[in-house]
């Protein structure tokens, strides 16, 4: 199955940061976990797949029993979902006719400051930890009879994440472009495993999210790069349910992410649902709202590569205007 003409093409992280002067974060620890899933992760991708298929009783018998061992081995949330062109990145092609998608929640302890050099550990730890759980499962298939492709929350995917996961029940797409679980809020990471063992499929959920996003406009105020949306656009399409999307002016973000620290900024400020999703019940003593770091945006970056559409929103208005 090929991808749809209108998915973007799979991202590329090295040619974006080459067009704002290259990476400029240097921070000891995310380099050595980059280090670490290049090295000791992406070797174990592939793997033999046992000669004698496991015979499950029906489909969701199937499911239940993938679900449970995912969250033995550390998922926070699991579901699953029937992958269509439109989940799979332009110009890339896969056999597979079902996602397992996996999430994991980041340690809200470690987004009190950002953008902070804890913030962005935070990231490159969860999907280090993501890694090696989407890495066990796909092993764990194989054992079972069945071929698997392992798509790496942060690796060279097939598949796009996020429409998979919303299809697979996760939640719904946030203003600031990612999603917001019911219970996880918006601070977790996603990755995926692909494969044709026959699955019963999760369906989308309507919590209410979007209608909740439509009146805050948190992470846009605290957006220090001004990248995120006053309203949803037409041009960017509806999500699963039926909503025109907010878009993101990457061409804003990028450039502040990759010079602050991954920013992330937008995540730890959502309310939603009284940040009930941000406790930490692990005995850290933590707070609800972050100190929140607004640092100089860098100018905007449009580079000539290939990528998603994205709006270039207020691009006439500076930056401090926009708060006004």
């Amino acid at each position: 199955m090929k991808g749809s003409e209108n998915s973007p093409p799979a991202f590329n992280w090295d040619e974006w940061y080459n067009t704002v002067g290259g990476r400029t974060i240097k921070i000891a620890e995310v380099d050595a976990i980059l280090y670490k899933i290049k090295e000791f992760q992406y070797p174990k991708f592939n793997g033999e797949v046992n000669k004698q298929q496991f015979a499950f009783e029906n489909a969701s018998a199937a499911s239940e029993a993938i679900k449970q061992k995912a969250f033995e081995l550390g998922a926070d949330e699991v579901g699953i979902a029937e992958i269509e062109p439109s989940d799979i990145y332009n110009g890339r092609e896969v056999t597979e006719k079902y996602a397992i998608v996996i999430g994991q929640r980041m340690l809200w302890r470690n987004f009190q400051e950002v953008p902070s050099n804890e913030s962005a550990i935070e990231c490159l730890r969860i999907y280090f930890s993501l890694g090696e759980v989407v890495i066990a499962l796909a092993a764990h298939i194989r054992s079972l009879g069945y071929a698997c492709t392992v798509e790496h929350p942060i690796g060279d995917s097939d598949v796009l994440h996020v429409p998979l996961a919303l299809k697979a029940g996760f939640g719904e797409l946030g203003r600031h472009g990612s999603i917001i679980h019911p219970k996880m809020g918006p601070l977790f990471r996603l990755g995926s495993v692909i494969t044709n063992m026959p699955l019963a499929i999760d369906k989308p959920i309507d919590a209410g999210i979007a209608k909740f996003c439509d009146n805050c406009k948190a992470c846009r105020i605290y957006c220090p790069a001004k990248a995120i949306p006053d309203e949803r656009s037409e041009q960017a399409g509806k999500d699963h349910l039926g909503n025109y999307r907010y878009k993101v002016d990457t061409g804003k973000c990028f450039p502040y992410f990759a010079k602050h620290n991954y920013c992330s900024a937008c995540l730890p400020v959502c309310v939603y649902n009284h940040k009930e999703w941000a406790k930490d019940f692990e005995g850290f003593k933590t707070k609800l709202f972050p100190a929140v770091n607004m640092l100089a945006a860098p100018s905007p970056v449009d580079p000539d590569i290939p990528k998603h559409v994205y709006p270039r929103i207020k691009r006439d208005i500076a930056v401090e205007q926009l708060d006004e």
